[in-house]
Parts: C-alpha cells; structure tokens; sequence
C-alpha cells in the first residue's frame, strides 16, 4: 500500500513538471514564429520599398525619355513652320520682282503710247496747218486733191489709235493673267504648306496624347500599390478596404490633375517664348525688306 501511494505521487509530480515543460517548450516556439515572421516581414517589406523604388525609377527616367522626344518632335515642328517661313518670303521676293518687272515694263509701254499719241497730235496739227496754207494758196482742185490725202491720213491716224488702244487692253488684259497666275501658285504653295503642317501637328498630338495616357496609367498603378502597402489595406475587412481604394483613388487623380496643370503651365510658357521669338524675327526681316 506504501508502495502504491509512492508511484502515485512520483506519477503527479511527474505531471506537474511535464506540463510546466510543455508550457516553457510552447513559449519558446511561439516566439521562434514570431521573431522569424517579423524578419520575414521586414525582409519583405525592404524588398517591396526597393521594388517601389525601381519602379518609380522607371517611371521617372520614361517620363524624362517622353519628354525629351516631345521636345524634339516640338523642335522639328519649329523648324518646319520656320522653313515655311523662308519658303514664304522667297515666294514673296520673287513675287515683288515680278511685279516690279510688270510695273517697268507697263510703265515703258504708256510711255510709249503717250510718245505716239503726242506724235500723232503733232502730225495732226501740223497736217491741218499745213492744209489751211494749201487752201490759200492752191486752186480748188488742188485743195481737193489735197482733202482726200487728208481725209485718207485721218483715217490712217484713226487706226492707228485704235491699234494703239487695242495693244494697251491686250497687254493690260495679259497683266491681269499674270498676276492672277502669280496669286494661284501662291495660293497652292500656302495650302500644301499648312496641309503639311496640320497633318504633322495632329500626328504629333495623338502620340503626345498616347505616350502621355500610358505614363499617367503607369504612374496611377505605381502610386496605386504604394499607397495600399503603406496603408496594409490587406489586412482591412472587404469594406473598410473598398473605402480606402476609393481614397486612394481620388488622391492618386488629384496628383495626376497637378501635374497635367503643371505641364500645361510648362508648355504655355514655353509656346509663349516661342512666338515672341518668330515675332522679333518676323520684324527684323520686314525692315529689312523694307530698307
């Protein structure tokens, strides 16, 4: 009977003593799982800010890379409008000479229809001089023979007039044609130039536009999943992280809104620098045309 009460104490000792190891055992490893889940955490965590980072990175070196290619297609397009420019002015330059060469040319022919017509008067005069002195001096028939040479010359000089004027109408009829020809291929040159000008401007304009919406989709998805890592959104119930995606939402547009102003600005500016620019030049090549 000793014995057995013994065994029975040695048994709940035992008990004791191996729950109280079990309990210590539990501990230890409850912490081993948390020490290691909180290094896993923070390993991961440090591989998703340097994720973050190169991604953001990216974004950054395509916006610039974006950027550059629209400052060089916003160059090209310049000096484009700026070789319309030249074009224009040497269509100008020739268009003055031509007319200058009209006008000289016009000018030679009154004056030498005014010359003609002033010889004529003075032939005429003299004729009629002459036959009055004629008249005076010479018998009937002689003076009649003497009117129908007159009268004949008249006629010559009639023609002649008539001539005269035709050539001038003919001519004046011919400048007419020319200067309509002149404005024709001015006209064509300016159409095909702005045609050339607006189908290069609305090229570059839908590509800006798509280069510009996919920097904006990738900067929203980027600043999208950064936000919900800082906030662990995965950790929150469906609703509570339906509300905060919708925050996000409007603060990830919010930024692409101040940023859309800011290229605006930029690029206001910048058009604003460039026709000051064409307009001192504009200038400077009037006075020297002028002078």
């Amino acid at each position: 009977m000793d014995v057995l009460c013994c065994c029975l104490c040695f048994l709940c000792n035992f008990s004791v003593d191996l729950r109280e190891l079990e309990g210590k055992l539990n501990k230890f490893i409850n912490a081993d799982i948390t020490r290691k889940m909180k290094s896993e955490h923070e390993r991961a965590s440090v591989e998703q800010e340097k994720q973050d980072h190169k991604r953001y990175e990216e974004v950054v070196q395509y916006q610039q890379e974006l950027e550059q290619q629209l400052e060089e297609k916003e160059h090209k397009r310049q000096e484009a409008y700026e070789e319309f420019l030249k074009e224009k002015l040497m269509v100008d330059e020739i268009t003055r000479k031509i007319y200058e060469k009209d006008q000289m040319e016009r000018q030679l022919r009154l004056e030498k229809i005014t010359a003609t017509q002033r010889y004529i008067g003075r032939e005429k005069m003299e004729a009629e001089n002459r036959h009055i002195l004629e008249f005076a001096s010479y018998q009937q028939l002689r003076r009649r023979a003497e009117w129908r040479t007159s009268e004949s010359e008249g006629r010559q000089q009639c023609n002649e007039m008539e001539r005269v004027c035709e050539e001038l109408c003919q001519e004046e009829q011919a400048e007419a044609a020319r200067q309509k020809q002149i404005e024709d291929m001015e006209k064509r040159i300016r159409q095909r130039l702005e045609l050339q000008q607006t189908c290069q401007e609305q090229i570059a304009f839908k590509e800006m536009r798509r280069q510009a919406e996919k920097v904006e989709e990738t900067f929203r998805q980027m600043m999208m999943a950064k936000f919900a890592d800082d906030d662990h959104i995965e950790q929150m119930n469906a609703q509570k992280r339906c509300m905060k995606q919708l925050a996000h939402k409007r603060a990830v547009e919010k930024l692409l809104e101040d940023r859309r102003q800011q290229y605006l600005a930029d690029k206001v500016q910048y058009i604003a620098l460039i026709m000051n620019t064409l307009v001192h030049s504009l200038s400077t090549s009037k006075w020297c045309y002028y002078k």
